[in-house]
């Protein structure tokens, strides 16, 4: 059982399909706004009814603004490695940032000799891809030369460069024990399928990474986990892979995260409404499940005797009988210096009216200053300033939604007069990647009140009576939050279809969500400071 901690992504991974090449690019549109984080495509070059898997990504990324891009994998015997590289490393600079690389060793060996590329056998391809990966990152280096003396790929004397903008992974598509071990070596990433690897095996293909790692001088770690899953809404299919609702996927992919480690999950479909319930739905609540869940594990005691990792604590919670307050953990005998400190509310408002009256709010009967808080062990406060952190994460986020907003206003100001195709264009793409910021932080907000709505709110009502009515009015003021991020949204598509004063009513709406939201993260900070020290987020 192995949670390597990495941060969680969510990728879309579709079909390079020929006949449909407006369909894929509109694939990735639809993964950019639903909050996705990448978009890959694989590589067969000798398949007729494929686009050039190379062209595509560069096509997606100049398309859109936030997505990150690669080839998943690189049929490498087809893609000469100093070529490659400097496709990457240009498409990395000209998109700032948002270029990956996926490398297999090559598979189909008729399709690839047809192709006019050598046939290997499984040992060859194996150490051609090492000396590939070799050449790949001495290119990226940016100074000096290249002098990589292969067997199957030579570079000597090749001046390096040009370096990307960000330290591109190379993720491997591995299987066989040698392949396995070249990962734990030399990769920054393993990117397994869930049809040729189920969660049944990965364990023990982790295990070998591991090991080489180790071995390598390195930390398993520094190899992160990526998995292309596919599955079904509904009823399981025959050949098996995800099911039921997107409760139901965040429940088996955050057990993949807490058991196994895997920290990328890129979906293989082609149906758009697929993409929008895995980006708006599954995967705030995966994050949601894993952060609950890992939080847990760094407040609980050594000899923590709960449930295992493979059914998350806010899973458990769902289900749990209500809890009996008399029996609740008192709070520590000893005295410490922890001390956690809700944000303060400095009476800053945006807009003339909230939606609710604040001096109506009810109160928790302790204080939340530091006096309050002596007699709580650092894992109690450690659960009351993770939502402090969670909040802080929701406030940052914020202030890059506004700053997105006046920089679309500025824009639409500068070329609003104009009539040139280029000002159009730009206007287009400044509201695209208005429109992709603000749904995803909407969603991100809806996924957050949701883990509380059905998971930690339940928990504290039952275990503390004093905090219910505390509990009642933060569940009313979600609704308004809900009703205010549902007037972005329609703010949005105002925008998209350019009605007049579009700007001015987004500009508003974002500021009535930006008066709304601190105002109650800060309340719910200070009122729930006490009976998260107490009980937690679950039981």
């Amino acid at each position: 059982m192995t949670d390597y901690g990495h941060d969680l992504e969510f990728g879309l991974f579709p079909s390079p399909d020929a006949a449909r090449a407006d369909r894929v690019v509109e694939l990735a549109h639809v993964a950019e706004v639903s909050g996705l984080d990448l978009v890959t495509v694989q590589d067969h070059p000798y398949q007729a009814r494929h686009l050039d898997a190379w062209t595509l990504v560069s096509v997606i990324a100049a398309r859109t603004s936030t997505l990150r891009v690669a080839l998943n994998v690189a049929n490498l015997p087809l893609r000469q490695p100093v070529v490659l590289a400097k496709s990457v490393a240009t498409l990395d600079l000209l998109t700032g940032g948002r270029a990956e690389l996926g490398l297999g060793a090559g598979a189909f060996w008729d399709a690839i000799v047809a192709a006019g590329g050598p046939r290997l056998s499984p040992g060859e391809s194996v150490e051609a891809l090492e000396e590939a990966i070799a050449v790949i990152r001495g290119v990226w280096a940016g100074e000096g030369s290249v002098r990589v003396e292969g067997r199957f790929h030579r570079a000597v004397g090749l001046h390096s460069g040009p370096a990307p903008a960000h330290p591109v992974g190379i993720w491997l598509g591995a299987y066989k024990p040698r392949m396995l071990r070249l990962t734990g070596r030399r990769a920054d990433g393993w990117l397994p399928s869930m049809g040729y690897a189920g969660p049944d095996v990965l364990g023990g293909m982790n295990a070998v990474i591991d090991e080489a790692a180790v071995t390598a001088g390195r930390v398993p770690e520094a190899v992160r986990r990526l998995y292309n899953v596919s599955g079904s809404f509904g009823p399981a299919p025959g050949g098996g892979g995800l099911s039921g609702s997107p409760a139901d996927w965040a429940e088996q992919l955050a057990g993949l995260t807490l058991e196994h480690g895997m920290a990328t999950f890129i979906l293989g479909t082609d149906d758009l409404d697929d993409v929008r319930r895995f980006g708006e739905e599954v995967a705030p609540l995966v994050r949601d499940l894993v952060a609950t869940e890992r939080e847990r594990r760094a407040s609980a005691p050594d000899d923590d005797t709960a449930a295992p990792a493979t059914e998350p604590a806010a899973v458990r919670e769902r289900s749990a009988e209500p809890a009996d307050p008399t029996t609740a953990p008192a709070p520590a005998s000893t005295q410490h210096g922890a001390v956690v400190v809700p944000t303060a509310d400095d009476g800053t408002r945006l807009t003339t009216d909230l939606p609710w009256d604040e001096s109506a709010r009810p109160t928790y009967p302790l204080r939340p200053d530091a006096a309050a808080q002596e007699g709580y062990s650092p894992h109690q406060l450690a659960v009351p300033q993770h939502l402090v952190d969670v909040h802080d994460h929701l406030r940052s986020e914020l202030v890059q939604v506004r700053d997105v907003v006046d920089q679309v206003v500025r824009g639409h100001l500068a070329v609003g007069a104009a009539r040139s195709a280029v000002n159009a264009m730009t206007m287009r793409q400044n509201n695209w990647t208005l429109g992709a910021y603000c749904e995803s932080y909407c969603r991100v907000v809806t996924g957050h009140h949701t883990l509380e709505d059905t998971g930690i709110f339940p928990h504290l009502r039952r275990s503390d009576p004093d905090a219910r009515p505390v509990i009642d009015r933060l569940e009313e003021e979600h609704e308004v939050i809900h009703d205010v991020l549902d007037d972005v949204d329609r703010a949005l598509v105002a925008l998209v279809a350019d009605e007049d004063g579009a700007l001015d009513r987004l500009r508003g709406v974002v500021d009535l969500l930006t008066d709304t939201l601190l105002s109650h993260l800060a309340y719910e900070e200070r009122e729930l400071l006490h009976p998260l020290a107490r009980y937690g987020f679950t039981r």
